[in-house]
């Protein structure tokens, strides 16, 4: 029997084998040199997360200016921080509880983040201090019992002795505000330090591709600041009814900053919106005496002794008409007023400074506020769920405070706010009607304000054709 001779591996020229280690490490080489795009395309998305807004504003600029030069739809800087803040929270949640203490700096340190469910008695228990120490702790000092007000997420840092006991207690209450508890011979000792956050000014551009909050919001307008855009221009648009797409806006306000990190926002600075095709403009001016109004770029008041909506943001639901078919009674009547949808419980503002003439039930207009402005004005609001508090008959109110909220009481098939406008006791339409103006700046200030406001509506220039030139690079 012929064995078989095992066979052996096939044998390969020198040359080759050294050309194919070559290529080995070229590959190798290239792989280091150039990630895959998967790679790639996390980096330039951590580029973009961990570009501040406040790097932009050593600029002076606003934070959302990625997204101008893009014209792509990006989250607005409080958007991240609230949504980063949003996700801590519900990671913190889906952790067992043990897993809140997040880590050991050092010897006698220890971190917990508040979930839900939690306690401060809880919280000691975490870090290994006895329950019972939460009575002590809180007992030394009065204003102690703020560490028992804990939020979602909210993280305390505990410092103990080499033998297990509170030496120290301390978190961060928000952005601008810490508190600590330090023991010292006589118990512990309550301290608090509030950071004062530098103003400065940014800048935002937007244009109108949907709703106004909407496009406010993907430009980097705050839920605030868009309400007190809104403010500001009410008196000349009516944004319940002329808002367009294509409509745009500048605005120059004050962003707060603390620790490197936007924190809030102040006033509407200057601003400027385009409606259909008509240019506003709005600068934000206080006089000698410490009184702040809007005016336009020239100096003539924004304000007018009527707003021109008194519900933001509401849809029309019917007009001004002599001849409409009540939708109840089904017959042809006179509809001596305007309608706004909006949902139950909307707020409903004054159109102007006035007496209340009545606040109460009126009809088929149920709850009902009548305010006399003046010898010649009258506006009543009807169907109202309810009146704010304070607005009662035979009081006052101004321009803008709330007076009730949207209801369906009375002869109406849904929510909704009837408002109607008289002149010398004549129902006008108050979508036609031609508001009186307030008083210009006085012409001891007018230099004064111009020199306020020029610079700004030649920033808002520049800024948006830097914007523009950027866009197009």
């Amino acid at each position: 029997m012929t064995t078989e001779p095992s066979k052996a591996p096939p044998l390969y020229p020198k040359s080759h084998l050294v050309a194919a280690s070559g290529i080995a490490a070229l590959l190798s080489l290239a792989l280091l040199v150039f990630p895959s795009s998967d790679v790639e395309a996390k980096k330039t998305t951590l580029s973009l997360d961990l570009e501040s807004p406040v790097e932009q504003l050593k600029q002076d600029q606003d934070a959302v200016t990625v997204e101008q030069a893009t014209n792509e739809a990006v989250a607005s800087p409080f958007a991240q921080i609230d949504d980063t803040a949003e996700d801590s929270a519900k990671t913190a949640e889906a952790e067992p509880a043990p897993a809140a203490v997040e880590e050991q700096k050092a010897p006698g340190h220890r971190e917990v983040t508040v979930t839900k469910g939690d306690t401060l008695s809880t919280l000691f228990e975490k870090v290994g201090l006895p329950s019972t120490s939460v009575h002590e702790v809180l007992a030394s000092d009065k204003q102690a019992k703020q560490f028992s007000q804990l939020k979602h997420g909210q993280k305390l840092e505990f410092e103990l002795t080499p033998d297990g006991q509170l030496n120290n207690l301390h978190s961060k209450v928000s952005d601008l505000e810490t508190i600590t508890l330090s023991k010292g011979p006589k118990g512990f000792t309550f301290s608090r330090v509030i950071t004062k956050p530098v103003v400065r000014s940014a800048y935002v551009h937007g244009v109108i591709n949907s709703s106004l909050s909407q496009s406010a919001s993907r430009a980097g307008l705050s839920h605030s600041l868009t309400m007190d855009m809104a403010n500001v221009f009410g008196y000349d648009i009516d944004f319940a009814q002329d808002i367009r797409q294509g409509d745009e806006f500048d605005v120059i306000y004050e962003q707060k900053v603390a620790n490197g990190k936007v924190v809030g926002t102040g006033n509407i600075l200057s601003a400027r919106f385009t409606n259909r095709g008509k240019t506003y403009t709005a600068v934000r001016y206080t006089n000698k005496q410490g009184s702040s109004s809007y005016y336009t770029a020239d100096g003539n008041s924004m304000r007018k002794a009527f707003i021109r909506t008194p519900v933001d943001f509401a849809r029309i639901s019917s007009r001004f008409s002599m001849g409409r078919k009540h939708p109840i009674l089904n017959k042809i009547r006179a509809h001596k007023g305007v309608d706004y949808a909006a949902p139950r419980g909307t707020p409903i503002k004054a159109a102007g400074d006035g007496k209340v003439l009545l606040a109460g039930r009126r009809g088929g207009y149920g709850n009902t506020v009548i305010i006399q402005h003046g010898n010649t004005y009258r506006t009543l609001y009807g169907h109202m769920q309810g009146f704010a508090k304070g607005v009662k008959t035979g009081g006052s109110v101004k321009q803008g405070q709330v007076i009730g909220y949207i209801g369906t009481t009375g002869l109406s098939t849904g929510p909704h706010l009837h408002y109607e406008f008289q002149v010398n006791g004549v129902h006008v339409d108050p979508l036609g009607q031609k508001l009186p103006m307030a008083d210009p700046i006085a012409k001891a200030e007018r230099t004064r304000f111009l020199q306020q406001s020029q610079p700004l509506m030649a920033r808002m220039d520049q800024e948006k054709a830097t914007m523009l030139a950027s866009s197009k690079r």
